[in-house]
């Protein structure tokens, strides 16, 4: 299957910005993240096709993953 992984802010970093990824059905988001080498300690945000997601949720094809780390500021 077919999804769009879009990465913000300090993962994009030796990354991208937007990919099409093709996976095998029933993919999970941590897996993407493995894939990605990303801890999942540094995902603080999980978006599928907007909406908030978990780290077991799995996606279908035509989905839209955004990951987001922690933003720290003051």
């Amino acid at each position: 299957m077919q999804i769009t992984v879009k990465l913000f802010a300090s993962l994009r970093t030796n990354r991208f910005k937007v990919e099409a990824h093709t996976c095998e059905k029933s993919t999970t988001v941590e897996q993407i993240a493995l894939k990605l080498n990303i801890p999942k300690e540094e995902l603080a945000l999980k978006l599928i096709n907007g909406r908030d997601a978990n780290l077991d949720q799995k996606l279908k094809d035509g989905d839209v993953l955004s990951l987001f780390p922690a933003v720290g500021g003051g």
